[in-house]
């Protein structure tokens, strides 16, 4: 996930859900999390359904900038590669053995017979690459 310039973001975290909610208002089909505060969930499902209805009225031309400019002042190394990777990684370790197992028998389900037969050829040539001779 890439979170569109010139804005910034103080944590890898808050970027991805900046990158969610702009994706649920845009229309995006996304569930609200599962794990999270009444008040996330609240936020989720409300940008969905302005994804889908549409906003009940137009953001303020004075809010709108205000946003902007508050959005520019912050740093963008929240949402570089490394920041992003620890993100995934720390919410990863989070996650049960079985959730994770459940979510890459999903992933491999969608992914369709070419991208499953790369992803192995990909496995591969990586446990060869870190074989221990």
């Amino acid at each position: 996930m890439r979170q569109a310039r010139p804005y910034g973001n103080k944590r890898a975290g808050f970027a991805e859900a900046v990158a969610l909610s702009k994706a649920r208002r845009a229309g995006v089909d996304l569930p609200p999390p599962k794990k999270a505060s009444p008040g996330t969930r609240r936020k989720a499902a409300h940008d969905s359904d302005v994804g889908h209805e549409g906003a009940a009225h137009k953001t303020s031309a004075t809010r709108s900038r205000a946003t902007k400019k508050a959005l520019k002042r912050e740093g963008h190394s929240a949402a570089s590669k490394s920041a992003l990777s620890k993100q995934a990684t720390s919410a990863a370790k989070k996650r049960t053995a079985t959730d994770r197992s459940a979510a890459a028998k999903k992933a491999a389900q969608t992914k369709g017979a070419a991208g499953r037969s790369a992803a192995a050829r990909k496995a591969a040539h990586t446990r060869e690459v870190h074989a221990h001779h």
